[in-house]
């Protein structure tokens, strides 16, 4: 682990980030730093409203993940490990799926703004999950501001997230499919791909859950 001090966990709404940072947190000693996504006042909107609340809600993501980070950077990762569940430079996914030309220019404009030079993670763990999976797990969870999302905006999303992670070469990468492991229930699936993070090296790895043989 001393290699990999600030890990971050990506993926999709639903496909269990959220879980497995808890989980790392407790496993490998570390610090959690969660986006908290329903305290944007925006998002129940968002939902039930995309094309009219768009703009408030990037930009309430995109300046809230901008203090967090700005925090890390001033000297927290070097006192002890770090478990996030958010990649900073992935926030142009949803501005490019969401917002209209002129927004885009003014949200362009205001990362300009903020630019400042954040830390890399030493380890980015993609969690991957079919858009099926995706609304089940959802469903499963109840949260209000959730119950608008339609299977047509969740396509897109995970369309554009595998589109990213498929060229990102920023970091070490370990993608993980979430379809055939259970790492909240099971203490084997957890133990097992625990296992796979401290090992992790340079480049991209797939990670292939216990007895899995797709």
């Amino acid at each position: 682990m001393e290699a990999n001090r600030y890990i971050v966990v990506e993926g999709v709404l639903g496909v269990g980030k959220t879980s497995l940072c808890e989980n790392l947190v407790k496993e490998l000693n570390a610090r959690l730093v969660l986006e908290a996504a329903e305290e944007n006042p925006f998002l129940e909107k968002f939902y039930r409203d995309m094309r009219g609340y768009a703009f408030q809600t990037q930009i309430f993501f995109l300046l809230n993940r901008y203090r967090q980070q700005h925090e890390l950077a001033q000297g927290d990762l070097f006192k002890r490990n770090i478990i996030c569940d958010y990649l900073f430079t992935k926030d142009r996914i949803f501005a490019y799926l969401t917002l209209d030309e002129n927004e885009l220019n003014l949200y362009e404009r205001l990362c300009a703004m903020l630019h400042e030079k954040f830390l890399k993670p030493d380890l980015v763990i993609y969690l991957q999950g079919s858009t099926d999976v995706l609304l089940q797990r959802l469903t499963a969870r109840g949260r209000n501001f959730e119950k608008g999302i339609d299977r047509e905006y969740l396509e897109r999303v995970n369309q554009a997230y595998n589109h990213y992670f498929f060229h990102y070469q920023e970091t070490p990468l370990l993608v993980v499919n979430t379809n055939e492991i259970d790492f909240v229930n099971s203490r084997e699936d957890l133990d097992d791909l625990a296992k796979q993070i401290r090992s992790m090296g340079k480049g991209t790895q797939y990670y292939n859950p216990l007895g899995y043989q797709g």
